[in-house]
């Protein structure tokens, strides 16, 4: 069953203060986007504690980067992030890193808060996804973007990843 929107959803700047709660929201969602893509093995070695450690990193990034947190009752379901593009063949100067939002919170519409606060409306923007990952892919496509033909296997958490361009 999805959650219900809640009128005390907040969708805020990530703050040094998060980096803990952020660490332990990203790695469930790594756990539930991830789970039918790579082994339970690798999933198990994740640590919330070193992607606090990666928040605390990402949290005092200069201006060009915009990474939000949502909160739902004071606590964080959600995070996204975008900044200057990282590839050397960027379609976009925008690139959205991520966006993850709790299974329990799909389908409440704070998924497109977290994106409408990282990518602006109308703004040139890519993304890499999942190949396998069709909700994402509908999300991106609902808010103007295309596959552009790109695909790269990355290495993730010790194994491969295939992932897809999509660009706006």
């Amino acid at each position: 069953m999805e959650a219900e929107v809640q009128t005390d959803v907040v969708v805020r700047p990530v703050r040094d203060v998060d980096a803990e709660a952020l660490g332990r929201v990203h790695a469930a969602c790594w756990h539930e986007t991830y789970d039918h893509l790579i082994s339970r093995a690798a999933l198990e070695k994740v640590s919330p504690k070193r992607l606090a450690e990666l928040w605390t990193h990402w949290a005092s990034q200069g201006e060009d980067f915009r990474m939000v947190a949502a909160l739902a009752g004071g606590e964080i379901v959600g995070f996204a992030g975008s900044g200057p593009a990282r590839d050397k063949d960027a379609p976009a100067f925008r690139e959205l890193y991520f966006i993850y939002l709790l299974d329990a919170w799909h389908g409440t519409g704070i998924g497109q808060r977290l994106f409408d606060a990282t990518i602006f409306a109308g703004e040139a923007a890519y993304l890499w996804v999942a190949d396998d990952n069709p909700r994402a892919h509908r999300f991106y496509v609902r808010n103007g973007f295309a596959l552009d033909g790109a695909v790269h296997t990355e290495p993730f958490l010790g194994e491969t990843l295939t992932e897809v361009r999509f660009v706006r």
